[in-house]
């Protein structure tokens, strides 16, 4: 098989490399072409030593591009994985900080809540001019595969304004499943037969099957509660789970800033988060973990360098949907997992326009959703927060509309349940003028904003929030966990397109 996969935002080091050594896992796959492409010059330069050293170590015929220009990665590309991350870690900052001024502690900002809306106002567009590229140069049967978050948001422009057939994916769905499994004390989380439906960062486990044993609330919140490590990292989702019936996909931090309940008084905060790490629930946490590790990894590069040179042999190859979709859809062996796609009735209780998250099978055929799914009231209420908020979001990021914005962010539910609308009419002014340059859809109205942030209404303050922790330097970083790499990996995985 010679086909062509692009990869845009393949700066993202640790993310593409185990995007492809999952690729190449694949014994057809050996002599496709990756292209590789980013608009940081020095990260895909970086990202292409690593991928060929991985594919020199393993003597694989595989072709191995890099370019600037995504026009010429996506030509004649039959697959295009999205990894981009659309400003970096300086807009990214923006994301968190400034709505601290207001009030707002999130965790990580990156779906929906201020950051999340705003993360969406960058990357739609982008979006769309990629979109653009690949109806004009790539294959006619290209199939777009989703990683840049916000995922529903992002997914949802694709393929209503984009005109692109695009999946979203994302792996909570198999990180939460094995702990569940790890809770319930089965050692193989295979074995563990799951439904899990929703919205992206809001999949629900509805079903949950042992052996031919279903598994209900009551012994699964027994389970959490007198776990060790969960029932102090998880209180959220334990929480959840106690008075909706049924387990969260998001870790205690993501499901805590997407909910109007654990995150709006400073003093409560402590008593919902762990500080074991950051994906408890820290504050700003994630923005964190991303700038500690791209730290060290442009340090370290020539450690990351050397470790890539090691027989695939010896690699386990992971469960992000991408190489098995595209091993299914070319041979036929068939792939169960949950993807990003419009609803179109398939959760019946949730809006057809939306983008949901549930089970499929992908064969030759494409991807075949489960329809008729309904999510239990409770659940598809909290969904349905957040569907308002990323309808309007995307319209808004489409058109350019500030004021179909500003009702956007002021229908978060966590935005909501904290800010007055003034605050929020001046806190998305100050994201616009702080995140300008990477919002030409908004150039008309950025003047008018500065204008008005000159005599600002609303008092602001200076606030790290209730539970932010220092950005570590390489040397702690060496010193907290001196043999490993698989974290700055992970990190490196966000660490996306400029």
């Amino acid at each position: 098989m010679t086909f062509k996969i692009a990869i845009i935002g393949a700066g993202s080091i640790g993310f593409t490399k185990k995007l492809v050594s999952d690729i190449l896992c694949v014994p057809e796959f050996a002599e496709v072409e990756i292209a590789l492409t980013d608009n940081n010059p020095h990260n895909l330069d970086m990202a292409k030593q690593i991928i060929e050293r991985l594919v020199a170590t393993n003597n694989l015929p595989t072709k191995i591009t890099a370019t600037t220009d995504r026009r010429r990665a996506f030509d004649g590309a039959k697959y295009v994985m999205n990894c981009v991350r659309i400003g970096g870690l300086e807009a990214y900052a923006g994301d968190v900080n400034i709505p601290l001024k207001y009030g707002i502690d999130q965790c990580v900002g990156d779906t929906i809540c201020a950051g999340g809306i705003m993360y969406g106002q960058r990357t739609m567009p982008a979006m769309l001019d990629f979109c653009k590229d690949m109806r004009e140069v790539a294959h006619q049967d290209l199939l777009h595969l989703n990683y840049a978050n916000p995922m529903a948001m992002n997914t949802w422009a694709c393929l209503d304004h984009g005109k692109v057939n695009t999946v979203g994916l994302c792996h909570g769905v198999q990180n939460g499943w094995r702990q569940i499994a790890k809770a319930l004390g089965i050692a193989n989380h295979e074995e563990l037969d799951i439904i899990c439906s929703g919205i992206n960062h809001q999949t629900w486990y509805i079903g949950l099957n042992h052996k031919g044993r279903n598994i209900g609330k009551d012994e699964l919140v027994a389970a959490f509660e007198k776990h060790p490590q969960f029932s102090d990292q998880e209180k959220v989702r334990i929480d959840v789970l106690k008075r909706f019936g049924f387990y969260s996909t998001e870790s205690n931090g993501h499901l805590s800033e997407y909910l109007p309940w654990y995150r709006k008084r400073p003093d409560e905060i402590t008593k919902w988060i762990s500080l074991e790490d950051w994906i408890h629930g820290e504050t700003g946490g994630y923005l964190r973990y991303c700038t500690e590790n791209r730290n060290w990894f442009e340090q370290d590069f020539p450690m990351f360098l050397e470790a890539a040179g090691k027989s695939l042999k010896t690699y386990k190859r992971t469960d992000e949907h991408a190489s098995h979709i595209l091993e299914a859809l070319e041979t036929g062996r068939t792939y169960r997992g949950h993807f990003n796609v419009k609803n179109g009735g398939v959760i019946k209780n949730l809006p057809e326009d939306c983008i949901i998250e549930s089970p499929g099978y992908v064969d030759r055929f494409g991807i075949n959703m489960i329809e008729g799914i309904e999510l239990p009231l409770g659940c598809a209420a909290t969904c349905m927060a957040s569907v308002n908020v990323q309808r309007m979001s995307v319209e808004a990021a489409v058109t350019g509309d500030v004021d179909l914005l500003k009702l956007a962010v002021l229908h978060d539910p966590l935005v909501g349940a904290i800010s007055t609308p003034e605050e929020v009419w001046q806190m998305v002014d100050e994201m616009l003028v702080a995140q300008a340059a990477w919002l030409p859809q908004y150039a008309h109205a950025i003047p008018a904003a500065k204008e008005r942030m000159k005599n600002p209404k609303v008092k602001t303050r200076e606030w790290a929030g209730a539970a932010r922790q220092h950005v570590r330097s390489v040397e702690e970083m060496r010193s907290a966990k001196p043999t490993s790499v698989a974290n700055v990996g992970h990190a490196l995985g966000t660490k996306l397109m400029g």
